[in-house]
């Protein structure tokens, strides 16, 4: 009798033990949600559905909750939801400038410790300067960009300007643009430069080809009325008023691509994020060459990093930096440049077969990567969001005629400077 109860205990005991694991999740898969913009032309969502179908396969005790968020700013606003509310995200891909934002929050980790030095100095300086202060890194850099210039190769035949030869400066840009456009831009125009949405960032390449960047690298200082940023601010305004070359006012951001891709206009100015929906769209032949220098060449960096949040369950934490270190191999860096365009962020992915061989025979996919000795942190400060609103609200009165150039930018100095006070030492 002794012996049955004994066995019946014995029994027991090892139902429970395996209920109790199943309920802690001893065996089980571990969750992370992984939250990421779709912001530029191409299927994106696919590509990333496709990393996280292979990540799954190599392991398969991890399951990643892909989250598309629409826009940078709109994934900004559900995950900060999602985090004031105390269920932050494991991971999301987030503008690379929304640092001083996110640490302001106190959301997310330090990643100097996760990662040995030699893979952290992998990554290019140019994209690790908004991933970082000082030595301590808080972001890996993943789907990063420069602004291009892309032009119609054809359009340079057919108005007699050699199609190997763009621009390399602004004389030469005002030039060129005038034997492009046709009939007052109503049939083409000679350029376009998107100022909706990202204007500031626009505006930050002809600052940086003038003189300076418009921001200091420890976010409490901005630079709008500085003479640089008044000589650029001025330069583009004339293109559209004074040289007639592309339309005045408001341009669309994401109406130029398009308009490119159909003839409207034979150069843009635009993110080397859309190369492959260009080089994939185009009935045309085309270039993409650095953006015209003023007195040097620029152009400030661009796009998202890849951020691990705090207070995470220690499996959590595991699984989440596994899938950062996937997501930033050498091989899969390659694959994600060569599908959307974007810059390989890192050095080592340069030197994988798979991405000689493109540039080989897409030699384009270089430019924006050989532009990064010129390129500079883009516009990053504390109260980020507001900072921008300011810049941006002014640059369009100033593009649509509803302010003079010095007024504009004296009165976007002023109120980011308000806006900036309180993080002054």
């Amino acid at each position: 009798m002794k012996v049955k109860v004994l066995s019946f205990v014995l029994v027991l005991m090892v139902v429970l033990a395996g209920c109790s694991s199943s309920e802690t999740g001893g065996d089980e898969t571990t969750e992370i949600d992984f939250w990421f913009p779709v912001a530029v032309g191409g299927d994106v969502a696919k590509i990333v559905d496709g990393f996280v179908a292979d990540f799954e396969e190599e392991n398969p005790d991890i399951k990643v909750n892909a989250k598309y968020g629409g826009s940078y700013a709109e994934t900004m606003t559900q995950v900060m939801a999602s985090a004031q509310a105390g269920n932050s995200p494991e991971l999301a891909v987030l503008f690379s400038i929304d640092l001083f934002t996110l640490l302001e929050n106190d959301l997310i980790e330090e990643l100097t410790p996760m990662f040995d030095q030699e893979y952290l100095d992998d990554f290019y300086d140019g994209f690790m300067a908004n991933s970082s202060i000082g030595d301590k890194v808080y972001s890996l850099p993943f789907q990063r960009s420069t602004i291009v210039l892309y032009y119609n190769k054809d359009a340079f035949k057919e108005a007699g300007l050699d199609p190997e030869a763009p621009p390399e400066n602004w004389d030469q840009l005002v030039e060129y643009g005038k034997k492009l456009t046709k009939n007052g831009g109503k049939d083409q125009w000679g350029l376009e430069i998107p100022s909706t949405g990202y204007q500031y960032w626009m505006f930050q390449a002809l600052a940086l080809q003038t003189g300076d960047n418009i921001m200091s690298e420890d976010g409490k200082e901005v630079h709008f009325n500085a003479p640089y940023s008044k000589e650029a601010m001025e330069f583009w305004l004339s293109l559209g008023k004074e040289h007639k070359i592309m339309p005045e006012g408001v341009i669309e951001w994401a109406t130029v691509p398009s308009d490119f891709l159909s003839g409207k206009t034979a150069m843009m100015y635009h993110t080397t994020g859309n190369l492959t929906n260009v080089k994939n769209n185009a009935d045309f032949d085309f270039g993409v060459s650095f953006l015209p220098a003023n007195n040097d060449y620029g152009s400030p960096t661009g796009g998202g990093n890849i951020y691990l949040f705090k207070d995470l369950p220690k499996a959590n934490k595991e699984a989440a930096i596994k899938f950062m270190k996937f997501l930033t191999e050498p091989e899969r860096v390659a694959q994600w440049s060569i599908d959307t365009g974007y810059v390989a962020t890192s050095e080592s992915a340069y030197e994988t077969d798979l991405l000689k061989s493109y540039v080989e025979e897409f030699p384009p996919a270089l430019v924006a990567r050989e532009q990064l000795e010129y390129a500079e942190s883009e516009l990053a400060t504390y109260q980020n969001g507001e900072v921008q609103k300011i810049f941006n609200d002014h640059i369009q009165s100033i593009l649509t005629g509803q302010s003079p150039v010095d007024e504009g930018l004296e009165n976007a100095q002023e109120k980011a400077e308000k806006v900036l006070e309180p993080f002054q030492e």
